[in-house]
């Protein structure tokens, strides 16, 4: 059958809402290419410095939005995060870190490896100083140790409001790094100027690595301390996120390239969300709106769930995040090493009863920490991807739900029996349905048909949306 050998289908509903002839539907592209253009690689500019020196403002002043997390407390931001930016019709990518301290102990030593982790990567590195202090020990522990990288450094007095400000940085030149650039990264002074030396120094391609062709994006989600950054960490093989036992280590969304299966994916590692957005405040606000920002951005989710506890009204709140931005989703079972045979009789009941909203969603059961089954997460994903990016031809969707209408009619309503006219698929990402009618549907028959919509093509990890458009009544024309 073809798209247009359509039985008993006289009209169709067009684009503006109202019934035309069928002739009409040809200036409807249903068939439009999506997808994104395959990303070429771009160098990498390192932003390091001591902790509060104002790297995150001045990351958020180079890409020009409110992207790093800022806050006037020490150590805010922890991971490496990359931000793309463009300069002059330059782009490259903005990596911003944690502060760098020379003695760390604890969490904060992890902070201090993220940071020279960047500085051995980068491409151009950027040392912030505060001017109004000047150099520090830690300043001049962290100059002798770029003194020795063969990475371009720039240096950056920051804080830099007025003339008078900049007579004190130029004292900064003690630190062995050249001139100090000076800026105000708060009120965007010297910036520019700044930006034009980086792109002298900065080469046109990385250092390391070669282009990658649109890489699927991923977004890793959960409550705090659910093993996020520890399954990032156990897919790159390396320490790309700071990993520690206090609940809520990652605030800004982590970026990694990640091969696995043979393909490249690109991996955000997200800060876990411990209150509503309107009742956070803070960093902690900020945090939740990157969150959401991206799982917006990605094309699928890993939900990760600590299997050893009770399913939590968290994890219900990110899942309804994830769903009502239309993402392809995995629901990862995290830290099953810890589930014994009670919990897993347990878990399977709070699954039939939380999880009802997402019957179709993937599940892996996984542990983090120990690596078991992270490698079933790549089939998973790629499952999730082919429904999320699904297309029905237009024939083949009518004959099957000519076949289903015929054998389950829609419920009377009204004393009269809406009939079904005709069918096609709005779009994909995730795949959307509209169904034109004579009549309303109920919410139960159209569960009914998505539901024998996904046993008829599969539409396993993905979102199915399905829309009724009822036709309206025109008069007879005399």
């Amino acid at each position: 059958m073809s798209d247009h050998d359509l039985t008993d289908v006289t009209e169709v509903f067009a684009s503006d809402g109202v019934w035309t002839d069928e002739t009409d539907w040809d200036d409807v592209d249903l068939d439009a290419p999506e997808g994104d253009e395959p990303e070429l690689a771009v160098p990498t500019l390192a932003v390091v410095g001591r902790p509060n020196v104002g790297k995150s403002t001045l990351v958020n002043r180079i890409i020009g939005r409110r992207e790093a997390v800022v806050e006037d407390v020490p150590g805010v931001t922890r991971d490496r995060v990359s931000y793309e930016a463009n300069w002059a019709g330059r782009r490259f990518m903005v990596q911003d870190t944690g502060g760098w301290e020379p003695d760390a102990k604890g969490m904060q030593q992890s902070v201090a490896r993220q940071a020279e982790l960047a500085m051995r990567t980068a491409d151009a590195i950027l040392l912030v100083v505060d001017a109004v202090v000047g150099a520090t020990a830690t300043d001049e522990a962290v100059a002798r140790v770029l003194r020795r990288s063969k990475t371009p450094v720039i240096l950056v007095a920051n804080k830099v409001d007025d003339e008078r400000a900049e007579a004190e940085a130029a004292a900064l030149w003690s630190l062995g790094l050249g001139e100090p650039r000076t800026v105000s990264a708060t009120h965007g002074r010297g910036t520019g100027d700044l930006l034009d030396d980086v792109l002298e120094v900065l080469p046109e391609t990385p250092r390391e690595g070669t282009g990658v062709a649109g890489p699927r994006r991923v977004a890793l989600v959960g409550k705090p301390n659910v093993g996020k950054s520890s399954l990032l960490n156990k897919l790159t093989g390396d320490e790309r996120s700071v990993v520690h036992d206090v609940a809520g280590t990652t605030v800004d969304p982590v970026d990694s390239l990640v091969e696995l299966g043979g393909k490249v994916w690109r991996f955000v590692d997200t800060a876990g969300l411990r209150k509503r957005v309107t009742h956070a405040s803070g960093a902690e606000f900020y945090a939740s709106l990157r969150t959401r920002g991206a799982i917006d951005a990605a094309e699928v989710a890993i939900l990760l769930i600590d299997a050893s506890e009770v399913i939590s009204e968290q994890d219900l709140r990110v899942l309804s995040m994830v769903a009502e931005a239309g993402r392809a989703l995995v629901i990862a079972f995290n830290k099953w090493d810890l589930v014994d045979e009670d919990r897993r009789h347990q878990l399977e009941r709070e699954i039939d009863r939380d999880l009802a909203r997402v019957p179709w969603a993937s599940r892996v059961n996984v542990s983090a920490r120990t690596g078991r089954a992270v490698q079933k997460l790549v089939p998973a994903l790629e499952t999730a991807l082919d429904s999320w990016d699904k297309r029905i031809p237009t024939g083949r969707l009518n004959s099957w739900l000519k076949d289903v209408v015929a054998a389950t009619p829609p419920p009377m309503r009204g004393g009269r029996l809406p009939r079904v006219m005709f069918a096609t698929q709005a779009g994909t990402r995730p795949p959307t349905f509209v169904l034109f009618t004579t009549g309303f549907l109920e919410a139960g028959y159209r569960r009914f048909l998505e539901r024998r919509l996904r046993e008829e093509f599969n539409f396993d990890g993905s979102p199915v949306r399905i829309s009724v458009r009822i036709r309206e009544k025109r008069e007879r024309r005399k």
